[in-house]
């Protein structure tokens, strides 16, 4: 074994570590074969040292039965900074804004300043149409941005406390 790896050290300089691991008698487990083009049979190593490298870590890759059964990875979201990690919070209005948005949409969105309960004030998307609120008007605030206004986190809850449900529209 230990000739193999002066051979293949002196072909590939980067493969020193495996010869020194091996002179050292530290544990690594053999997790296959690299075959090489003049015919040298390298084993692949499954510790950190194989990122050094180069050689795919196989022995550290889930299987498709793993990966089926696991479902895709979920990336984990930041929790939203003003909201303290709760799903809603109440506020009062300050003042009403109407914001535009971002460049392919042209609509006046309409938003609220809210100052919540904490102390912290946020501006606050107001969804459907029309709204009854004014300043100093009790709102109930969620997480969820709105996605053609910059800076914008935040929606009221339409028919808690002041806050007015969406009006059904008059059919004739």
């Amino acid at each position: 074994m230990a000739a193999v790896f002066k051979r293949a050290c002196s072909v590939f300089p980067r493969l020193t570590c495996l010869f020194h691991k091996e002179l050292l008698n530290l544990p690594f487990v053999s997790v296959g074969h690299k075959y090489i083009n003049n015919g040298l049979s390298l084993p692949v190593i499954s510790n950190n040292c194989c990122s050094l490298l180069g050689v795919s870590q196989a022995a550290n890759l889930a299987t498709l039965v793993q990966m089926a059964i696991s479902g895709p990875y979920q990336k984990k979201r930041p929790p939203n900074k003003a909201m303290n990690g709760k799903p809603f919070i109440k506020g009062i209005v300050l003042k009403t804004i109407i914001r535009k948005p971002k460049k392919p949409n042209s609509a006046n969105r309409k938003c609220v300043r809210v100052r919540l309960t904490d102390g912290r004030e946020i501006t606050a998307h107001i969804p459907g149409e029309g709204h009854n609120l004014q300043e100093h008007n009790i709102v109930l605030v969620r997480g969820g941005r709105t996605q053609d206004l910059i800076g914008v986190k935040h929606k009221v809850v339409r028919g808690v406390y002041d806050c007015a449900p969406v009006q059904k529209p008059n059919s004739k």
